[in-house]
């Protein structure tokens, strides 16, 4: 999906102030803008609704002239990988059940061998996700590596936020919600501005800025949008998913979840064979995994 068609511009008459339509205005707006996922700008405020996940990264696999796999169909580099690491075990290069990739992974899930699978390791950006999710998403610690915005360093002047489910779809509830984000975007600006005229006798502008950025930030909201690169192996990708795939999970991860599931299958289909979709009660997709823990 290209920049233009992820974030569209919104305009209409709004109070200078607060960014938000007068009582009167045509309430189509926020419907067009919950038409709109899953990112779009409100007055200057930039708004994500759903989570975007790109992959980065990927394994190569090299194989080994002197041990050769006799492999039965095509299959990407992880999947190739997490084979050849299993049947080094053996030495059953030869294949001698006959096994295609497919098979052999889905016999290894059956066993229970989920080491062969830390070897696959996948890199993903994910954007338009809130601080509160990745504050859960770092829990995953395991077979993961994390790298996020920095908020010490990077102006939140202009930061994105992250409408969650439970409100879209209320005209009311998000009225409200925009006009706190933007009141809370004011105080950064304003603590910032404060901060640097306080520290002004630090000669290090960098300095300064980080000084002042690293107190204001404490203004912004858990609904203030991060961006993370995650690497993860496809054991710790599993482990991830079927918690955060599961009915109990908070609804914006479960989101992300599902397309995080979306994107490593359509690279690497074989690892998630046994991943279930299905909606939810509460509207948003969930997912049962036949063999847990692996």
């Amino acid at each position: 999906m290209d920049v233009e068609s992820r974030e569209r511009q919104e305009t209409c008459d709004v109070n200078p102030v607060t960014g938000i339509p007068p009582a009167n205005h045509d309430s189509s707006l926020i419907a067009r803008l919950s038409s709109h996922p899953p990112v779009a700008y409100f007055s200057r405020m930039r708004l994500y609704r759903e989570p975007l996940v790109t992959l980065i990264g990927r394994p190569q696999f090299i194989e080994p002239a002197q041990l050769p796999v006799q492999w039965r169909e095509p299959g990407s580099d992880g999947e190739r990988l997490a084979e050849f690491a299993g049947r080094l075990c053996y030495m059953s290069q030869r294949n001698p059940a006959n096994r295609t990739t497919a098979e052999y992974l889905i016999n290894i899930l059956k066993q229970g061998h989920g080491s062969v699978f830390e070897h696959a390791v996948y890199v993903l950006l994910i954007e338009g996700v809130s601080r509160s999710l990745s504050h859960e998403l770092v829990r995953h610690r395991a077979g993961f590596g994390y790298s996020q915005l920095s908020q010490r360093y990077v102006d939140e002047s202009d930061a994105a936020f992250v409408m969650p489910p439970a409100i879209q779809g209320d005209e009311a509830a998000e009225a409200e919600w925009l006009e706190q984000m933007q009141a809370a975007q004011a105080s950064y600006v304003q603590a910032v501005n404060r901060l640097m005229e306080r520290y002004a006798w630090i000669e290090d502008r960098m300095h300064r800025r980080k000084l002042a950025r690293e107190a204001a930030r404490s203004v912004l909201p858990n609904g203030t949008e991060t961006k993370i690169v995650v690497s993860g192996n496809i054991r710790a990708w599993r482990g991830m998913l079927e918690l955060r795939l599961g009915e109990g999970a908070e609804r914006e991860i479960r989101r992300l979840a599902a397309k995080v599931l979306a994107t490593l299958r359509a690279e690497t289909p074989r690892f998630f064979a046994d991943f279930e979709l299905y909606p939810a009660e509460d509207g948003e997709q969930a997912a049962r995994v036949v063999y847990h823990k692996v």
